[in-house]
């Protein structure tokens, strides 16, 4: 059975993810590990349960998201994945990194993209990519069907959604991808959000200020 595992790190109060399954693979999602401590964090879990690390994996492209690619990639050289539409995004950071505290921060480029419907294997899950622009205009995220949970990104929050007024946000697409894409998963779907706690698919259609589609 799939588990997640989530860290919350950096200054921006980012979810990291390590995803593994009863096979001891694992994918790493969004790893925004920057300090020496929140490094060892991540390894000290990892080397407990004894994982393999097979993939590296972004939703999306923003600081927060990719300030641990370099140590992911290069401890554990595995692939690294995203959305073509984020090169851009992920290009821009060490323009900007400095000027956030981090100028320690490397860049490292993906050996090959993803897109809607494709799938990510790894031991015995299966994780579906879904297009989920609007934050950011090549935003992904990762659903496993058989435990209903969506690593969302900056997609959708408890309560809130993702800014849009970034580069290459929109926030009319935004909501389109919320309700087009993510609402029509089942009302019991767990969201797994970039930032913050955990939500379900049903609550957020109940409540969520800015794009609830149910009324009490």
């Amino acid at each position: 059975m799939m588990k997640i595992e989530t860290f919350t790190f950096n200054p921006f109060q980012e979810n990291t993810f390590v995803v593994y399954d009863e096979t001891g693979e694992a994918v790493i999602i969004d790893p925004g590990c920057y300090e020496a401590h929140e490094k060892k964090v991540l390894t000290q879990f990892i080397e407990g349960k004894k994982l393999t690390i097979k993939l590296l994996l972004n939703t999306h492209c923003h600081i927060d998201h990719v300030l641990g690619n370099d140590f992911v990639k290069f401890k554990y050289n595995v692939p690294f994945l995203i959305h073509e539409k984020e090169l851009p995004v992920l290009k821009a950071v060490k323009s900007y990194a400095s000027n956030y505290g981090f100028p320690s921060y490397q860049e490292v480029l993906p050996e090959n993209f993803l897109k809607e419907g494709d799938c990510v294997n790894f031991g015995a899950t299966q994780l579906q990519v879904i297009f989920l622009p609007g934050h950011a205009p090549g935003h992904i995220g990762f659903y496993h069907a058989e435990t209903n949970s969506l690593l969302s990104g900056d997609v959708l929050f408890e309560n809130s959604i993702g800014r849009t007024d970034l580069p290459g946000g929109d926030y009319n697409t935004l909501i389109q991808s919320i309700h087009e894409k993510v609402f029509t998963l089942p009302d019991e779907t767990i969201v797994y959000p970039g930032h913050g706690h955990t939500t379900t698919v049903g609550e957020e259609k109940l409540t969520n200020p800015f794009c609830a589609i149910v009324t009490r």
